[in-house]
Parts: C-alpha cells; sequence; structure tokens
C-alpha cells in the first residue's frame, strides 16, 4: 500500500495554492453512525463526517479499514458519487482519487477553488457496505496516521477519529469483541418529536453533551457530570435551549468525556 501514497506531495501543493491560512484548532472526525445493527446480506451506508467546532481545512486524506470477512465494499460508479454534501457544495471543482484495496479504502479529496476553505459539520464521505451472511459483530475504523487534514499546504492538528461498530443479526449466542472507548448511538434515528441517545464509555468520568444543527450552531446543551462505566440513556425532546420545538432536519449530538469526544447525526422528521 505504501506505494499508493506517493501522490500526496501533489495533493499538498493543491492545498497550498487554493487554500487561505491554516487553523491548529484541530479536526474531529467520524465514521457514522457509531453504531449500525444490519440484517445479514443486507446493503447499508457508513459515512465520514466532520463535527462542529472544527477548524477550517480545504483537503483530506483518509484511510478506512474493515473485515473483508465480514463485510464487502460496495463502489460506487463513479467514485465521485462518494463525495459527501460538504465537499461538493462548498467547490463545484475538486480533486478527487480513490482507491480501495483488499481490506482497506485510500481517500483523498482537496477543493480546487482558490481561497475556499470549510469547516464541520458536515458530510465528507459515504461507503456502502454488505452485510456477511454470518451474524457477528465487526468494526469500520479510521487509520489515525494515515488521515490527515490540510489548510494553506499545512497540517490542521490534532486530528481525533471515531469508528464504526456494525452488529449483523441476531447476536444471541454470538461472542463479540467488546467495544473500547466512548461511543453514542440514537435511537430512533430517523426520529419524530424527540429521540433516545445512548452513550457507552469504557470508564468513568465527566460527560457533556451538546447538540448542534447542520449550520454547527448550538441549539441545546446538557450540563456535565460525573458518569459510571458503562451505558446511559439522555432523553431530547427535540426543542432547542428556549423550550421552542425544532425544524424538521439534521442534527448532531457531540458527547464530551475529559479529552475524548463521540458523535452521533439525528434526523428529525416533520
Amino acid at each position: 500500500m505504501t506505494r499508493q501514497w506517493t501522490w500526496i506531495p501533489f495533493v499538498l501543493a493543491l492545498a497550498l495554492l487554493h487554500a487561505p491560512g491554516a487553523h491548529a484548532d484541530g479536526i474531529h472526525v467520524a465514521l457514522t453512525p457509531a453504531l449500525s445493527e444490519v440484517a445479514p446480506d443486507s446493503v447499508f451506508t457508513i459515512e465520514l463526517t466532520v463535527d462542529p467546532p472544527d477548524a477550517a481545512f480545504n483537503g483530506f486524506d483518509a484511510v478506512v479499514e474493515y473485515d473483508p470477512a465480514m463485510l464487502t465494499f460496495l463502489q460506487a460508479a463513479p467514485t465521485t458519487l462518494q463525495e459527501g454534501d460538504l465537499m461538493t457544495g462548498a467547490c463545484g471543482n475538486t480533486f478527487h482519487r480513490f482507491t480501495a484495496a483488499a481490506d482497506s479504502l485510500l481517500i483523498t479529496d482537496v477543493l480546487l477553488c482558490a481561497g475556499q476553505s470549510l469547516t464541520g459539520p458536515g458530510q465528507l464521505y459515504r461507503l456502502r457496505f454488505k452485510a456477511g451472511a454470518t451474524a457477528g459483530t465487526t468494526f469500520v475504523r479510521l487509520r489515525p496516521p494515515r488521515t490527515r487534514f490540510y489548510n494553506a499546504g499545512l497540517y490542521v492538528l490534532p486530528v481525533e477519529t471515531a469508528d464504526a461498530e456494525v452488529r449483523i443479526g441476531s447476536l444471541i449466542g454470538v461472542e463479540t469483541p467488546k467495544a473500547i472507548g466512548l461511543r453514542t448511538r440514537a435511537i430512533p434515528n430517523p426520529a419524530r418529536a424527540g429521540t433516545t441517545l445512548r452513550i457507552a464509555s469504557d470508564r468513568a468520568g465527566r460527560q457533556g453533551v451538546s447538540i448542534y444543527d447542520a449550520r454547527g450552531r448550538l441549539v441545546r446543551s446538557f450540563p456535565a457530570a460525573f458518569v459510571e462505566a458503562g451505558e446511559r440513556a439522555l432523553w431530547w425532546d427535540g426543542r432547542d435551549r428556549a423550550g421552542r420545538v425544532v425544524a424538521a432536519g439534521r442534527y448532531i449530538f457531540v458527547v464530551r468525556s475529559g479529552a475524548r469526544r463521540s458523535s452521533e447525526h439525528v434526523t428529525l422528521l416533520n
């Protein structure tokens, strides 16, 4: 796979020519939903998303890894259909390169509009998979050292990544790997009149939850509180800080616990 990255200097040159000054605020990029429960042999989508508030960037590289014994990647034709709305909506012209290996996917996407950069939240990329025929749990993962963001030809640091868990079929009697870290999922999703956010953590500590709209504006926040390791549920009634019912659309839950952060994208229906 090393030879496939010989074109990175060219990507950096493009970023340098077509972006304003870089920031050092950092990026949080996640594979969402954090948990997918799918039927055997079914097709589902995993999205690469960035959360608010994030630093400005105009290009990224990402390496996504998966277990081919559990999942089959379904490549779009053309591969530009895999580009996310955040990238295509910001600029009508991008440098896009995609390579699929046996167990990993290599992605590069850079805005080619002069002086154009963007911030989260939003969808960077979308990937379709087909679940295997056998029940079990697997993960779709981002490889942190090779997941990079650029602005003005400079790396945007730090980059925090979050993986996605995929549960296939009924897991009764099936031994599954233990999830590590901080994980969130919303049930139901899509939802009407509110949803329950389930937060799982492998350690005790203070947790705070914020909800943003698709433009990155804070809609609602829940005060940080100390919680034990395990899973807890938090109900959101679909209202903002003033008690008003929010409009239908996409919202982002961001859970922070110390230096860790996890997120879940939720769609509210009318």
